[in-house]
């Protein structure tokens, strides 16, 4: 995971010397909304109204912050609307890649080898690390932005007026949006980025304090799902998505790569059957790729497995039964 600095592309991993050996990760660098009108969005002045065929989004089948954004492209129907290019699940020397020789990991817009050059388009001078997603405005010729949690929003609502789009299916209502951005700051802190804090930790009680906070918010969750169907209410919502991007990596990367190794997610029995719940959901399972999922992490992250030997195992079934129907379906409080 290199960055680019005054444009220039570094290979430089994470530094943890400066912050105890914790890891911190960066701020997103893009910003800017998608409206339905045009009309500029927080923090941004530009403007990017959402037109059909305008918008291409950049993503790895192996992150998870990228998947959010698969996953709501794929539920709200928007397919049709928003082209996609995959990068290919090694990410070395020179960060994410794309391998113009197969059509499956090939920049079909801007043609470009890396994705640090698509940065670099934009902003010739851009200081920052290049991650996933990437959402790119094709008339502007201009990144729109890399913060998955805003782009998921955007492609929640924005997109509503145009043919095809699921404009009643709403994973952020406006009465439950306290509730979600609740569970989505603890999630967020001790589980999304909780697994990378454990994982990427270079001192013990770095790593032990993350792998305490993982864990206790595991529990909860599975407690909290013993109770209701879903997160928040009787419907999914923004909260459940962002959860199951963690929960579909876990047994296969965070479990041993990560050494989140106190049980796995297959033995918590509400969390276990809520994951197979979701992933069974028209559309779901096609954003999955655990193959390109376990490639990345085992072999791109070299100082946490420095052979970079891909473990065979552990066998998944994510389409076994799950039995979610039986719980009950109130809303909770947080």
């Amino acid at each position: 995971m290199g960055l680019l600095v005054d444009g220039v592309w570094q290979d430089k991993w994470y530094d943890t010397s400066k912050s105890g050996g914790k890891f911190e990760r960066e701020q997103a660098g893009f910003r800017h909304w998608v409206t339905p009108d045009g009309s500029p969005g927080p923090q941004s002045s530009k403007s990017f109204p959402a037109v059909s065929g305008r918008y291409h989004l950049y993503v790895s089948m192996a992150c998870p912050w990228a998947h959010r954004t698969l996953i709501f492209r794929v539920l709200k129907g928007l397919e049709a609307h928003i082209s996609v290019s995959v990068v290919h699940p090694d990410m070395l020397e020179n960060g994410w890649e794309f391998r113009p020789d197969n059509a499956a990991h090939s920049d079909n817009i801007n043609g470009k080898r890396y994705l640090h050059e698509v940065y670099t388009t934009d902003t010739a001078d851009y200081t920052g690390r290049v991650t996933v997603p990437l959402l790119w405005d094709k008339e502007q010729g201009v990144i729109v932005s890399n913060e998955s949690a805003e782009i998921i929003r955007m492609f929640n609502s924005a997109f509503d007026d145009l043919e095809g789009v699921d404009s009643g299916l709403d994973f952020y209502p406006e009465q439950l949006r306290a509730d979600i951005d609740a569970v989505n700051d603890r999630v967020y802190n001790t589980v999304n980025n909780g697994v990378y804090k454990a994982g990427f930790a270079t001192a013990q009680d770095a790593y032990e304090k993350a792998y305490g906070e993982l864990f206790e918010s595991l529990d909860w969750l599975d407690q909290r799902l013993s109770q209701s169907r879903y997160l928040i209410s009787s419907e999914l919502t923004e909260a459940d998505w962002r959860l199951f991007t963690t929960l579909i990596r876990f047994d296969a990367v965070y479990y041993s790569h990560f050494k989140c190794n106190r049980q796995r997610l297959a033995d918590f029995p509400h969390l276990s059957g809520y994951l197979r719940e979701l992933y069974q959901v028209p559309g779901v399972a096609g954003t999955v790729d655990i193959g390109q999922i376990k490639r990345h992490y085992y072999v791109s992250q070299r100082t946490v497995n420095p052979t970079q030997i891909v473990p065979v195992g552990p066998a998944l079934d994510f389409d076994a039964p799950h039995h979610r129907e039986q719980i009950g379906q109130g809303q909770l409080s947080v």
